[in-house]
């Protein structure tokens, strides 16, 4: 287990503070956050790479606030790789454990064992350079794993790839979390990532963490405005709510509508509701969805097999509702015209 109490670091530009983070053994953490938000540096800290200004880390228990980097027993990969170029796939694989002089016979056992679960026993007797991008991050990866760390911290890993590389490249990692329950530490820009390897997240900005939790959570229920756009939610908006004790439900005015929400919140608010839990129809519906509200389509954003529409429901801000291509031809939808609009009280997220 990873407790980090407290923890500050300042470098000017970048800096962290009052990090207060417990991750559990075997976890996938991931981190996300804009540009500047301190996600490579609250990594840096933990391998050791960065003092702490104030604060303390520990490590199973013991605190490793001041032990040397090498001595933390945390393996670090980096979106660009840093391998040997000198040195053959195989070479830059061992590295680590010639520095703690295994014995050979050890070293080609575990070299052997790891470039197969990686699929890189083709690539031993390469060097880096004569390489892919992808190929690059699973040596370094490997690298990494064959020190058989407690802790694997991943800054932006798959960044630097094409897409079809990067998801090979994310199914891979998927499964050796689950073939060795390694504690993974992965900081990202990528929601898809966050949502298939993390079990759970935190959302970083100026040095701060502000939301923890499974990435179901945070994504459909944001604790504040930064943390709702960040994530783009698509419908953000405030209003005063109101907490009817009879129904149990919260009634929120929002620029003249009334809407209903599941989560009882009073007084001043902001009202989130993803894109995706609103369904469009070009007649009313009968169901038992709380709130279904007339509009015109006043936007259309063509996102390949999703479209997001604007609807123009009378207020200062429309809704942002995702559909299918499909859905979009067999409704003929097209600007202008007049439609409905429909979610239930438990997609309403208030904070």
């Amino acid at each position: 287990m990873i407790r980090i109490e407290h923890l500050s670091k300042d470098l000017g530009e970048f800096f962290l503070r009052d990090i207060t983070l417990d991750i559990e053994d075997g976890e996938y953490f991931m981190v996300l956050g804009p540009t500047g938000a301190g996600k490579t540096i609250l990594l840096e800290t933990i391998a050791g790479i960065y003092r702490a200004d104030s604060g303390r880390i520990f490590l199973d228990g013991q605190d490793i606030t001041d032990i040397p980097p090498r001595e933390r027993n945390i393996g670090m990969v980096y979106q660009d790789y840093t391998l040997f170029p000198f040195l053959t796939v195989e070479e830059n694989i061992a590295f680590g454990l010639k520095m703690r002089k295994v014995a050979r016979s050890e070293i080609k056992r575990r070299v052997d064992e790891l470039a197969n679960l990686m699929g890189v026993v083709h690539l031993l007797h390469r060097y880096p350079g004569t390489l892919s991008g992808g190929e690059q991050q699973r040596i370094a990866i490997a690298r990494a794993l064959i020190m058989e760390p407690k802790v694997m911290l991943l800054d932006e890993p798959l960044s630097a790839l094409d897409p079809q590389t990067a998801e090979r490249l994310r199914q891979e990692l998927k499964n050796i979390h689950s073939i060795t329950d390694t504690t993974i530490i992965h900081v990202t820009h990528s929601f898809e990532e966050a949502f298939l390897l993390g079990s759970r997240m935190a959302i970083m900005n100026k040095g701060e963490i502000v939301q923890v939790g499974t990435p179901n959570e945070v994504f459909r229920k944001p604790n504040s405005e930064f943390v709702a756009e960040f994530l783009g939610v698509g419908n953000l908006f405030q209003g005063e709510s109101r907490i009817d004790a009879d129904s149990g439900i919260a009634s929120i005015d929002v620029g003249g509508i009334n809407i209903v929400s599941a989560t009882l919140k009073s007084g001043s608010v902001h009202v989130s509701i993803r894109p995706e839990d609103i369904l469009v129809s070009t007649k009313q519906i009968v169901s038992s969805a709380r709130n279904s509200f007339k509009g015109k389509i006043a936007g259309i954003v063509d996102a390949g097999t999703i479209l997001k529409i604007a609807v123009d429901v009378g207020i200062d801000t429309p809704f942002v509702v995702a559909i299918t291509k499909r859905s979009f031809d067999e409704l003929n939808l097209k600007m202008g015209r007049e439609v409905y609009i429909t979610f239930k009280a438990s997609a309403v997220h208030l904070f």
